[in-house]
């Protein structure tokens, strides 16, 4: 910085310098950025080209954790700069992931953009592009969590399912209610679905399926499902006399909650809602 300086000028630094012990670190954090943009602005200039340029627009073939990769670790005013180009949606994922304190002094930087030079945006821009190049590339996988955990629990056996649901309750209760959220079992069908959506459940099922599945079930539950059948099926209904294998009954019970689930897919229900994982109003 100082090499083209005359020896005069050189020691004029040097002595400022001794002067500024007690400056502030954001002073001095403030004067330093404004040198850089002044000094970007200057060596932009002499760069001529008549063609419009887009230089952000390679955040758009970023995805979200690369994006966040690269602004968390960049000055106050080099990330409002960025997160002033990408979508709402886009900028409040990145700005969730930051503390409260980076938040509220990005959002202060983002309110004084104007101040900053339009050559000097275009050296940002450059500057963050060569970076991304250095970020993880893209990579598909899942980060597990709750919905892994339930599709997980979805190809178990019942005793198994229970188990570990059991277990995961104990160990992580965060975890388990997060669970609940995606995982819909037998049991639950009737603790919380409605008579309504059970009558729309139960129609959409063959009736030899239902007699099956309520096998060995409650005389209240097995009474709650004839009673929500059309009066049609509720003539034609035959319990299942006998023992039969446990695997026959798993069966039915499974391919009733499958269709609980497509019918939540379908927007008939939302899961988390009715465990209370949704916000609601009164």
């Amino acid at each position: 910085m100082v090499k083209d300086l005359s020896k005069t000028s050189v020691r004029k630094v040097r002595a400022a310098m001794r002067e500024l012990d007690n400056v502030s670190f954001a002073v001095k954090k403030r004067v330093m950025e404004e040198f850089y943009f002044s000094f970007v602005s200057e060596k932009i200039q002499n760069e001529e080209s008549d063609e419009p340029k887009k230089p952000f627009n390679f955040l758009d073939d970023l995805t979200d954790e690369q994006l966040i990769a690269l602004v968390k670790h960049e000055s106050d005013s080099v990330a409002a700069i960025a997160l002033a180009q990408i979508s709402g949606e886009r900028r409040n994922k990145v700005m969730n992931s930051l503390s409260v304190e980076s938040k509220g002094k990005i959002i202060m930087e983002m309110g004084n953009l104007n101040d900053i030079p339009l050559e000097a945006m275009v050296n940002v821009a450059n500057d963050l592009h060569k970076k991304s190049k250095f970020l993880p590339k893209t990579i598909a996988f899942s980060r597990g969590g709750g919905k892994k955990v339930a599709e997980i629990l979805g190809g178990l056996s019942s005793e198994e399912e229970a188990q570990f649901l059991e277990n995961i309750a104990i160990e992580n209760p965060d975890l388990a209610a997060e669970v609940k959220k995606y995982h819909l079992t037998w049991d639950a069908l009737f603790d919380l679905l409605t008579d309504s959506i059970i009558r729309d459940l139960m129609n959409s099922v063959e009736l030899d399926t239902i007699a099956m599945a309520l096998k060995g079930m409650s005389e209240d539950i097995t009474n709650r499902v004839i009673e929500n059948l059309p009066k049609k099926k509720q003539a034609m209904f035959d319990p299942v006399e006998g023992a039969v294998a446990k695997r026959e009954v798993e069966l039915a019970r499974k391919t009733i909650v499958a269709s609980a689930k497509q019918m939540e897919k379908d927007g008939a229900f939302n899961l988390a809602d009715l465990v209370g994982g949704g916000e609601m109003v009164e």
